[in-house]
């Protein structure tokens, strides 16, 4: 989409129009005047600044033709709402406009179901944050946020959280070379009992087979719960330092337990 020819929603981007501040000037005021033809051509001349925000967003499973459509959807609001007496570029006032959009969009069509007043009440605090924003060009505090919209910290921060996009436990966080850490093994392990692991663990045999460093991660992982970040807070040693002696540990006592 950077440099090759490439034609989204029937658009081809290559030959898409770049306007000069002063040509976005001129045919605002032309617009604000009735000139319907000024208002298209804003348009046209601004899709560019759409493919440059659908770069940068995360929506690997999308349909990019209809995140296009989508992110034109807020170029056409912000065009219709640009006020030229404020005396701020069009891109400025527009890109959190068309960026919003595409996020609302996502997140309505995300996978978890979240609940219609949570999620109204995410989106009323996305939109004071965008307004606050643009009037102070800075990001307002989720304290202020609560009392604007008369609801507790912990409701904002809950409804904001509650569109992020969900991640998959088994989403690689870190890999230095060798064994990979993923997010399963930042999880605390809360099973006490019944699992067929801890049941094994409990063989004595088995156990002392390994060496004391072994012992003592297998009894923080699975015995305590503690994950690999905390155990390897408590001995000094890197996170994927445990994660090689757990799985040679664990790999041991398969060997032992056959």
């Amino acid at each position: 989409m950077a440099n090759n020819k490439v034609l989204i929603s029937g658009v081809q981007t290559s030959e898409l129009k770049v306007l000069t501040n002063e040509e976005m000037i001129e045919l605002f005021k032309k617009m604000h005047n009735g000139d319907t033809f000024a208002r298209n051509d804003l348009v046209n001349g601004n899709l560019k600044l759409v493919l440059s925000i659908l770069r940068k967003v995360n929506a690997k499973n999308e349909n990019l033709d209809d995140l296009f459509q989508v992110g034109c959807i807020g170029l056409v609001k912000a065009i219709d709402n640009f006020d030229l007496s404020h005396e701020v570029k069009f891109s400025t006032y527009a890109v959190p406009m068309i960026l919003g959009e595409i996020k609302r969009y996502l997140r309505d069509n995300n996978s978890i179901r979240v609940s219609r007043s949570t999620r109204d009440l995410a989106y009323k605090a996305l939109k004071l944050k965008e307004v606050y924003f643009m009037e102070n060009g800075k990001e307002i505090s989720v304290e202020k946020l609560a009392e604007a919209l008369e609801v507790t910290v912990y409701d904002v921060v809950y409804a904001l959280e509650s569109l992020k996009d969900p991640l998959s436990m088994f989403e690689p966080i870190y890999n230095d070379g060798g064994d990979t850490i993923y997010v399963y093994d930042q999880i605390e392990d809360k099973k006490k009992t019944g699992s067929v692991m801890e049941e094994k663990l409990a063989t004595n045999d088995a156990v002392s087979s390994l060496n004391e460093r072994e012992r003592l991660i297998l009894n923080e992982r699975y015995i305590i719960g503690k994950t690999q970040m905390e155990i390897a807070e408590d001995m000094n040693i890197s996170q994927a330092q445990v994660s090689r002696l757990e799985k040679n540990a664990i790999k041991q006592l398969k060997k032992t337990l056959r």
